[in-house]
């Protein structure tokens, strides 16, 4: 009884809570609507910063509050893009097909581009990224053994109102037999829509293409699948491009101006908002934020008040000297989300304040942006002063000196960002051997880390210092034979005899000579053979390269080799080169003059680690391999080349005696190259050939030369662990 009286309680206090939720909300919620219709009243959407009381400093009402009819809902950017992109679920698992690349293991990632048609017009920048992808390793000419297809079509400015825009794309591209709805495509694009609202709209229908475009917008980004990349302009080189601006540790890390901004603002139209807004943080002082309406056609006929101070104020501060000595650099969205402004500040090593919200940025897969730059919020501008006085010297350096490796890796020129375009499509597909997230935030970047060779961060050598690790204690010599063994005398025999005392050769081998062959860690290559292949035999991580007629003694190999277990990512050896500059003839030069200043190291005797001998296989083209093969020359300038490249520092020399020098051929033996007169010729040839490839000069001058402890000193023999590179 008293259970069924409890039950009949709740029940009707559920009655009475819902009668007066129902008359006592709903009905007076109607009844105000209609009262404020009768009185003419406008019910406006909440919020709405309408009063002038909450912001009477900062800004004006049209600078904060956009028509909100003329607003789009995220809904109804939702249903555009998906009206535009049918395919936008797009994952790797599910449109892409991974058998065609996987025909051939690695070797199958395959790159094809659509010969272009008669009276195509291709723009400046996307001739370059068709070239970039000619010239790489991925490119095939044959679509059979293609794993990914990339239009001949210009589609990177799909803007309507654009002279570069290119009609009747949907149309021509069903018409490719191997269109296959967009499946294993790659598509290019840096300006999609245009007026008024500038939206992601490319004008045809991509299907299930991965897309490699500019300006992304995270809500449309497809994770895994679609490659963000950076908004450059047809005047970005197609190889090598400009070095950062930062010195080395530059200390202090702040510079003359904390903040700036310099560049457009628009009156109308999307984009406008953020840009209409900076001049609330300008004071002239440590923070210059300029702005100019002084742009278009027409921009007189919708200025407002605040264009011609604005402009006269524009006209005083110069744009370069301003990054230059600036710690801070805006990066606010102009139409699109993306801006030129970000890659100048990136190379001018001033930290990137991003003011664009919803910005999916540039290889965001793979790079860690937040040790880059700040990532700000266009609604909240007035926080930005504060925001970034409160980040320490500490930080400022960090981030400054990570924007300088991520430019040289990945941005500097066209070459690098399709590269790594391909680089992370290629990883998508081979996910097993792919690069971890350490190798692609980390010197030398994820474009100098080849996963074939491996994926275990301990077997690179730019890794050692980080990881807190040491190489390992034996070498492996590679011989450059190139006459026949034929006598007891030949300076190969006292080569080896040389190098087989030295207890860091891996696996000595016998006093034997004849039985030595056989046990000794040696690699021995004929003139046809390039040394600097990725053979088998070698195991360990170091290699002494050596030439046959090469002079050594055994401490001098020791002491070089214990010197390269401190610089295991650079060539550490003995014959010196340099190059230089002849501005009479406006090309490079080589020298053989022997003086304090050099940059390279020759291979006829150094050591080096054998992950160059993979890079060298691997990652320079055909093209260069062929030309020192072909002139049985150049192979070691070329080496230096790379590994400069990668370091960006000189090579080392370590003290060697007097009377090394190139010895005369011994009788019955073929001639030496260095004999031919056109041996030289030749080098100084290679030298420009090598550095246009590279697109500049990576070689490195140094003066730095290191002894062996009281080498020459005037002290007793006996106190010395190198005796004999004093008595030769």
């Amino acid at each position: 009884m008293q259970a069924r009286k409890k039950y009949v309680l709740l029940g009707l206090c559920a009655c009475c809570w819902l009668v007066l939720f129902y008359w006592g909300g709903g009905v007076q919620l109607r009844l105000l609507r209609l009262l404020t219709r009768q009185r003419g009243e406008v019910v406006r959407p909440w919020p709405n910063w309408t009063d002038r009381a909450f912001l009477p400093r900062y800004a004006h009402l049209d600078e904060l509050q956009t028509d909100p009819g003329t607003a789009e809902s995220p809904r109804q950017r939702r249903q555009a893009w998906s009206a535009i992109y049918k395919d936008s679920r797009c994952r790797m698992e599910t449109c892409f097909d991974f058998s065609r690349c996987r025909r051939r293991g690695r070797e199958g990632f395959r790159v094809y581009i659509y010969p272009s048609e008669k009276n195509d017009h291709v723009s400046e920048s996307y001739r370059k990224i068709l070239t970039s992808i000619a010239e790489s390793r991925y490119y095939t000419s044959d679509p059979r053994e293609a794993c990914l297809f990339v239009l001949g079509i210009d589609t990177l400015d799909r803007d309507q109102l654009s002279g570069q825009f290119v009609p009747n794309v949907d149309e021509r591209i069903r018409g490719y037999p191997l269109w296959n709805d967009g499946r294993n495509h790659l598509i290019f694009n840096l300006y999609s829509g245009t007026w008024p609202n500038y939206t992601e709209d490319l004008g045809f229908n991509i299907g299930q293409a991965i897309l490699a475009k500019a300006s992304l917008n995270t809500e449309h980004f497809r994770p895994g699948f679609d490659v963000s990349i950076p908004l450059f302009s047809k005047d970005h080189p197609q190889k090598g491009g400009e070095r950062g601006w930062l010195v080395r540790n530059t200390i202090p890390p702040r510079r003359k101006y904390l903040l700036m901004f310099k560049g457009k603002r628009y009156l109308t139209g999307i984009g406008s908002d953020t840009r209409n807004a900076l001049h609330h943080i300008h004071n002239g002082k440590d923070i210059v934020s300029l702005t100019t309406c002084r742009h278009g056609k027409d921009w007189e006929k919708h200025k407002d008040a605040r264009c011609d101070h604005d402009n006269l104020e524009y006209e005083r501060f110069d744009y370069q000297e301003l990054l230059h000595n600036s710690t801070f650099c805006l990066v606010p969205r102009g139409r699109r989300l993306g801006s030129f402004r970000f890659l100048e500040s990136l190379q001018a090593a001033c930290i990137p304040v991003l003011l664009s919200n919803g910005w999916e940025l540039p290889f965001s897969d793979v790079i860690q942006w937040n040790q880059a730059v700040i990532e700000g919020d266009e609604r909240l501008l007035l926080q930005v002063p504060s925001t970034v006085r409160a980040v320490g010297n500490e930080r400022v350096l960090a981030l400054r000196q990570r924007t300088q490796m991520l430019w040289e890796a990945y941005f500097s020129s066209v070459d690098k960002i399709v590269l790594t375009t391909l680089e992370i499509i290629k990883d998508r597909v081979f996910s097993h051997i792919s690069r971890n997230k350490y190798m692609w935030n980390s010197l030398p970047g994820g474009l100098l880390v080849l996963p074939e060779y491996s994926t275990h961060l301990a077997h690179f050598p730019f890794y050692y210092l980080g990881l807190g690790i040491s190489p390992g204690q034996e070498f492996t010599a590679v011989i450059h034979a190139v006459s026949p063994l034929v006598s007891q005398s030949q300076p190969i025999m006292k080569l080896l005899q040389v190098v087989s005392k030295s207890k860091y050769c891996s696996q000595p081998g016998p006093d034997n000579i004849r039985l030595y062959i056989a046990r000794f860690t040696v690699v021995f290559l004929s003139q046809t053979t390039s040394r600097f292949l990725p053979h088998v035999a070698i195991e360990t991580e170091a290699v002494l390269s050596l030439d046959e007629d090469t002079v050594l003694l055994t401490s001098e190999v020791n002491f070089a080799f214990l010197v390269w277990r401190s610089f295991p990512e650079r060539i550490v050896g003995y014959p010196p080169r340099s190059h230089f500059w002849d501005p009479l003839k406006r090309a490079w030069g080589y020298t053989s003059k022997w003086t304090n200043d050099y940059s390279i190291i020759l291979t006829g005797a150094a050591f080096y680690h054998r992950y160059y001998h993979y890079l060298f296989s691997h990652y320079l083209p055909q093209s260069l391999r062929t030309l020192v093969d072909r002139t049985s020359n150049c192979e070691d300038i070329l080496m230096n080349f790379l590994v400069s490249a990668v370091t960006h520092l000189p090579p080392i020399k370590v003290a060697q005696r007097k009377q090394y020098k190139e010895l005369p051929s011994p009788q019955g033996t073929k001639s030496v190259p260095w004999a031919n007169p056109e041996h030289f010729n030749q080098r100084q040839e290679c030298v420009n050939t090598f550095a246009n490839w590279f697109g500049y000069m990576p070689l490195v001058h140094s003066q730095f030369r290191l002894d062996p402890v009281l080498f020459k000193d005037q002290v007793s023999v006996l106190r010395k662990k190198y005796k004999d590179l004093e008595r030769a």
